[in-house]
């Protein structure tokens, strides 16, 4: 970038400011999709927690339960059925397949289960319970036929699967064991199916549901419905952060804008020079020049892209920020290589960085401190001290005398500078502190072959729980599918 075509500045500057608004705009639609799935999982909660009550309205009537007391638990039962099924598949955001409200109290079903008739038998001891699935068949003969079936309480379920397969379940004599079987058999032989297919599990065990014991069961059912929605919100958490993947849409986004912003100019510039390629007037070497300008301005673009997207998400950046900051840190590199070739002198080299940095210094100031906060006398002063101190930053490795050249002539300048002046120019340099070497990491390339490294050390410096930092790529690997 010599003092001859300091101009073309203005073409890198739109190309990151377009950039930056491209990457803002791919920041934008991940939050606002997170902020919308999160708050339709949090209604998906209110709507779980609903049915519960539901259950817990109908046990405030004790009175209107069918039965004794001693057997009041089997209308429970069915109440609690209906109830939490139907909260865990509101909290999976699935469609509540349960219904109860049009099924009669002592009609032969107790509730439908998508749209299947279910009736519910809930007895103790796991011989009565098959012999009301077998009382049931025998008044209702047909009742299996359309795919219905009969709900048992979980843990006698459990034990019956468990003597189906030839082992022993606990608590039960030889001979009790044999009966069940027995009528195990019976049901099929009176159904016609596999007593898997007539008979179901409950989503809870018999204990859960008499009178002194469901009001904890739903208590229990509410804070693991609280805790798993908890966990689909962190789910989506994590879904939602940036991530490299995310990083290499926008480095493409951004080279497409280079290369078109790149060809764009190139073919303008040619039709200023008299050639038009609508008519032929290209030569091979205009093409190889037009290329090569496209080519250029695609890779500029895309590691502008994923440098703006690292900035705005991880050193939290405003994109126009980041994209001053970028066509800043390529301004004084050209100008560096310049200055290193001799095609500038060191005075020129500080002139035109200072011009180069000082877009980056204004917009730092609106985004860091806020322009109402600075006097209107004082802000060329803090632009220049500020831009000043970008330009020595940015030239450090590049060219380290210049640097310290620069870094001193911007302590003598700040010296002089009154007390409220330095006090507001010390809020702005302690955010640019803060954000160290972030921009220059961005660029170099070699970071990314080791990214779970960069992404330790990035963690540590930010404060993240040495607990909670991925630091191998088979940690990463299960982190991610898991």
């Amino acid at each position: 970038m010599t003092v001859g075509n300091f101009k073309a500045r203005s073409h890198h500057l739109m190309q990151d400011q377009v950039t930056g608004v491209i990457v803002q705009a791919i920041n934008q639609v991940r939050v606002h999709e997170e902020i919308v799935k999160r708050a339709a999982q949090d209604t998906a909660f209110k709507i779980a927690v609903e049915q519960i009550d539901k259950v817990r309205d109908f046990l405030s009537r004790p009175q209107n339960i069918l039965g004794s007391p001693m057997t009041k638990h089997g209308e429970i039962a069915e109440q609690v059925e209906v109830g939490i099924r139907n909260a865990r598949e509101a909290l999976a955001q699935e469609a509540m397949t349960v219904s109860i409200d049009e099924v009669g109290r002592t009609d032969a079903t107790d509730y439908f289960i998508n749209g299947v008739a279910v009736q519910s038998k809930f007895i103790n001891g796991i011989d009565n319970n098959l012999r009301h699935v077998l009382r049931h068949l025998g008044k209702y003969p047909g009742f299996t036929n359309n795919g219905s079936y009969y709900m048992i309480p979980k843990d006698t379920y459990e034990a019956i699967q468990i003597l189906l397969n030839g082992a022993h379940a606990e608590g039960l004599k030889v001979s009790t064991e044999e009966t069940i079987k027995a009528l195990v058999k019976e049901i099929e032989e009176q159904t016609g199916k596999p007593f898997s297919e007539v008979v179901q599990a409950s989503v809870v065990d018999y204990p859960s549901v008499q009178v002194n014991t469901v009001g904890s069961t739903l208590d229990n059912e509410q804070q693991y419905l609280a805790k798993k929605n908890e966990g689909l919100k962190d789910v989506i958490y994590r879904q939602h952060r940036p991530s490299w993947h995310e990083a290499g849409k926008a480095s493409l986004v951004g080279g497409a804008v280079g290369g078109s912003l790149s060809l764009a100019t190139s073919l303008y510039a040619k039709y200023k020079a008299g050639k038009n390629v609508f008519k032929g007037d290209f030569t091979a070497a205009d093409w190889q020049e037009v290329g090569f300008d496209t080519t250029k301005g695609a890779t500029g673009g895309a590691v502008a892209a994923g440098a703006i997207y690292l900035m705005t998400n991880y050193a939290r950046m405003a994109a126009p920020f980041a994209s001053s900051v970028v066509s800043a840190i390529k301004g004084v590199a050209s100008l560096a290589k310049d200055s290193r070739n001799g095609d500038i002198s060191f005075d020129e080299f500080v002139d035109l960085g200072m011009i180069v940095c000082t877009e980056a210094a204004i917009v730092g100031i609106s985004t860091v401190v806020g322009q109402s906060l600075i006097p209107f006398p004082v802000l060329g002063a803090v632009i220049g001290s500020l831009a000043g101190k970008m330009v020595a930053e940015f030239t450090t490795g590049q060219n380290n005398k210049i640097a310290q050249r620069l870094q001193d002539d911007m302590v003598a300048f700040r010296s002089k500078l009154d007390g409220k002046l330095k006090e507001i120019l010390a809020t702005i340099m302690a955010e640019f502190d803060r954000l160290n070497k972030l921009s220059e990491a961005a660029f170099d390339f070699r970071l990314n072959t080791n990214l779970i490294d960069c992404s330790v050390d990035l963690a540590v410096a930010y404060g993240v729980n040495p607990d909670k930092i991925i630091v191998s790529g088979k940690t990463l690997e299960r982190f991610m599918f898991e």
